[in-house]
């Protein structure tokens, strides 16, 4: 079945049933491989992408729920937040085996578009659900605070 859906800024013919999870369509289809399967039943977070803006898990979206919204990946996220969570996350040194690291980065990327100075507890809600194999949570915290703070600073 042949369905248009919008990734990345591009309208997108895909063939896929509706029942198809965006996860499948995003790597098998349209190689769009930074999204990555972790577990497949929305709990750990590797797949998580941004459906106008919201972070989503893509292994339990199928494509029937997608309609007109904006689906974005790790590949094309950008603005202040993901440059400055990009620069904090190379500071902090958070990355051990970066499985989860996509999926981490477009949740906390989400977080600092709505929440300007989060405190532990917000950036606690706002991960929960994105396991890091390698724990280093204290890091990803720290380099949510970082990013923060680079965003408060005038360019």
């Amino acid at each position: 079945m042949s369905t248009t859906i919008r990734i990345n800024n591009q309208a997108l013919i895909v063939q896929a049933e509706p029942d198809t999870p965006l996860l499948w369509i995003l790597r098998g289809e349209l190689h769009l491989n930074g999204t990555k399967f972790g577990c497949g039943i929305a709990q750990c977070g590797a797949c998580t992408v941004q459906i106008d803006g919201e972070p989503t898990r893509a292994c339990v979206t199928p494509l029937s729920a997608i309609g007109d919204r904006a689906v974005t990946t790790i590949e094309a996220l950008q603005g202040r937040e993901i440059n400055a969570l990009r620069e904090a996350w190379t500071e902090v040194d958070v990355v051990q085996c970066g499985y989860c690291q996509s999926g981490q980065l477009m949740g906390a990327a989400a977080l600092l578009k709505t929440v300007l100075r989060p405190s532990d507890a917000q950036i606690d809600a706002a991960m929960s659900g994105n396991v890091c194999r390698c724990g280093t949570y204290p890091r990803i915290r720290a380099a949510i605070h970082r990013a923060a703070e680079i965003l408060a600073t005038p360019a």
